[in-house]
C-alpha cells in the first residue's frame, strides 16, 4: 500500500520483465513495417515511394487510423497529471473538453477539404490555398510547433526516475533510441504500426490506476470530501483569461500537422470523419483516468511534488506485475507521441523546407530525424526542462498567429493573398515577442501574449488583404 510522498516503489523482475516484452512487440512491428515497406516500394517510382513512405500509401483503416490518433494526443500525460494535481477537475475541461470541441470542427468542417487537395502535408494546402511563400512560412511554424520538446524532456524525466541519471544524459540517450528505430523503421506505417501496440497498453494502464484506487481508497466521490473545494471548480486555480488561452490553444488541432498526416493518409474522408468521433470517444476515457489518477495522488500524497506524484502513487499502488505494466504504458504515452514528432518533423524539413532536391528522397528524411531529436534536446534543456512552458510557449505562438491565417485560407480560398499571410503571421509574432521581452514599457502586460498575438494578425491580415489588389496565386508545384 501507499508509503510515503516520495518513495517510487522498486520494479522487481517480474516487473522488468512484462516492460521488456512491450519494448520487444513494439520493436517487432517496426521491423515488419520496414519488411511492409520494401515490398510496397517495388516497382515505384521516387514520388511513389515517399508518398508510401510519408502517408503508407493513404491506405490508413479505421481501427489503425482510430489507434495512431488516439496514442499520438497523449504524450504529455505528467503535464496532464501534474495539473490535475495542482489544479484538480479543470484541467479536464482544459485538456478535454475544450480539445474534443476541435475536433469536432475538424471532424465536421475540414476533413470533408482534405478531398480535394490531393496533398501529402498541411503546407502543401496552405500552398494550394494562399499561395507558394505562405506554404513555406507555415512550414516554419509548423516544424518548431511539432519538434518532440517536451516528449523528450518526459521520457527523460520517466529514465532519470528509475536510472538516477541526470536529466540531460536520460533526455539524450531515450530521444536516441527512438530516433534510431524511426529511421530504421518503414516510415509512417512504422509509427502507426507501433501506435497500435502502444495505444491498447497506454489505455490499460491508466484505467488499472483508477481500479486500485477505487479497491485501496474508495470510489471517486470520497475524493470530494478529501480535496481542497478549488480542486472541485470548473477553473481550479486558473483565471478566467488563462482558461481561454488553454481553450484556444486547443484549437491549434486544427493546424496540428500530426493530425493532417493522419487524415491524409486515410482511404477516404469517411474513415477520417468516423475515425475522429471514435477517438473522442476513447479520448475522453483516457482523461478522465488520468484526472482521477491526479486527485487520487493528492488525496494520498498531498506533499508529494507535482510532477512525480501520479507515478510515485501508482508504483505504491500497484501490485507486482501491473507496476511494470504501468510504466510500460506511461513510456508507451510518451514514445507513441515522440517517434510522431519526430517523424513529422522531419519530413517537414525535407519534404516542406527542402530543396526540390531533397523533396522525395526518403534517406535524406531519415537522417533528418537525428537532426531533429538533437534540436528538440537542446531546446529542452534551453527551458530547464519545463514541460508547462515548452508547451505554452510553442503552442500560444501557433495558435494566435498560424491557425488565423490558415482559417482566413480555408474561408478564402485562393482569395488570401501570400502578402496578407505571411503579413498577418509575422506581425502576430513580432507582437507577441515583444508583448512579453519589454514588460515595463506595456501598460497591459498582464495580459497573455496570446491575446496581443491573434489581434496583430487579424489586423495584419484584414488590413493588408483591404489594401491589396486582388492576385493571382501562383500552381503549388506539387
Amino acid at each position: 500500500m501507499v508509503q510515503n510522498d516520495s518513495a517510487f516503489q522498486p520494479l522487481n523482475g517480474l516487473d522488468w520483465a512484462v516492460l521488456a516484452s512491450i519494448v520487444a512487440a513494439t520493436l517487432l512491428v517496426v521491423i515488419c513495417s520496414k519488411l511492409r515497406c520494401k515490398v510496397a516500394a517495388s516497382g515505384l517510382s521516387s514520388r511513389e515511394q515517399f508518398a508510401d513512405y510519408l502517408l503508407m500509401g493513404r491506405r490508413l483503416t479505421l481501427p489503425l487510423f482510430t489507434a495512431t490518433l488516439v496514442a499520438t494526443w497523449y504524450g504529455n500525460i505528467f503535464g496532464v497529471t501534474q495539473s490535475a494535481f495542482q489544479h484538480g477537475i479543470c484541467v479536464f475541461v482544459t485538456q478535454g473538453i475544450f480539445w474534443y470541441l476541435a475536433y469536432l470542427v475538424f471532424a465536421c468542417f475540414i476533413v470533408n477539404r482534405l478531398d480535394s487537395t490531393h496533398a501529402m502535408s498541411l503546407p502543401d494546402i496552405v500552398r494550394q490555398f494562399a499561395g507558394k511563400a505562405s506554404g513555406r512560412l507555415a512550414s516554419m511554424f509548423i516544424f518548431f510547433d511539432v519538434l518532440p520538446v517536451v516528449y523528450t524532456i518526459s521520457l527523460g524525466f520517466l529514465l532519470s526516475v528509475f536510472t538516477g541519471w541526470p536529466l540531460a544524459i536520460c533526455m539524450a540517450a531515450g530521444t536516441l533510441f527512438v530516433c534510431i528505430y524511426c529511421a530504421l523503421g518503414g516510415g509512417f506505417a512504422a509509427v502507426v504500426l507501433s501506435d497500435a501496440v502502444q495505444c491498447i497498453v497506454m489505455c490499460i494502464a491508466v484505467l488499472v490506476v483508477v481500479l486500485f484506487s477505487c479497491m485501496h481508497v474508495g470510489p471517486p466521490w470520497v475524493l470530494l470530501h478529501k480535496l481542497p473545494k478549488s480542486h472541485l471548480t470548473i477553473l481550479g486555480n486558473h483565471s478566467l483569461s488563462e482558461a481561454v488561452v488553454f481553450g484556444a490553444i486547443a484549437l491549434s488541432t486544427l493546424v496540428d500537422p500530426n493530425f493532417y498526416q493522419r487524415c491524409l493518409a486515410t482511404r477516404n474522408k469517411q474513415v477520417a470523419r468516423r475515425g475522429i468521433l471514435l477517438s473522442m470517444v476513447i479520448w475522453c476515457g483516457f482523461d478522465i483516468c488520468t484526472t482521477l489518477g491526479g486527485l487520487y495522488a493528492l488525496a494520498v500524497l498531498p506533499h508529494a511534488q507535482a510532477g512525480q506524484a501520479y507515478l510515485v502513487y501508482a508504483l505504491q499502488i500497484l501490485p507486482t506485475g501491473l507496476r511494470g505494466f504501468f510504466v510500460a504504458g506511461i513510456l508507451c504515452c510518451i514514445l507513441s507521441t515522440l517517434d510522431s514528432c519526430l517523424f513529422t518533423a522531419s519530413s517537414t524539413l525535407t519534404y516542406d523546407l527542402g530543396p526540390q532536391a531533397c523533396r522525395f528522397r526518403t534517406d535524406i528524411s531519415r537522417i533528418a530525424i537525428f537532426v531533429v531529436g538533437i534540436l528538440s534536446v537542446c531546446i529542452g534543456l534551453a527551458f530547464d526542462g519545463c514541460i508547462r512552458a515548452v508547451w505554452k510557449t510553442f503552442g500560444s505562438y501557433s495558435a494566435a498567429c498560424l491557425l488565423p491565417a490558415v482559417l482566413a485560407s480555408y474561408i478564402r480560398p485562393k482569395q488570401i493573398s501570400d502578402r496578407s499571410f505571411i503579413v498577418g503571421c509575422c506581425l502576430g509574432v513580432l507582437t507577441m515577442t515583444l508583448w512579453r521581452a519589454f514588460p515595463y514599457y506595456n501598460p497591459w502586460a498582464q495580459l497573455d501574449n496570446f491575446y496581443a498575438g491573434v489581434v496583430a494578425t487579424s489586423v495584419g491580415l484584414l488590413t493588408d488583404s483591404i489594401f491589396s489588389s486582388p492576385t493571382k496565386h501562383p500552381t503549388t508545384g506539387m
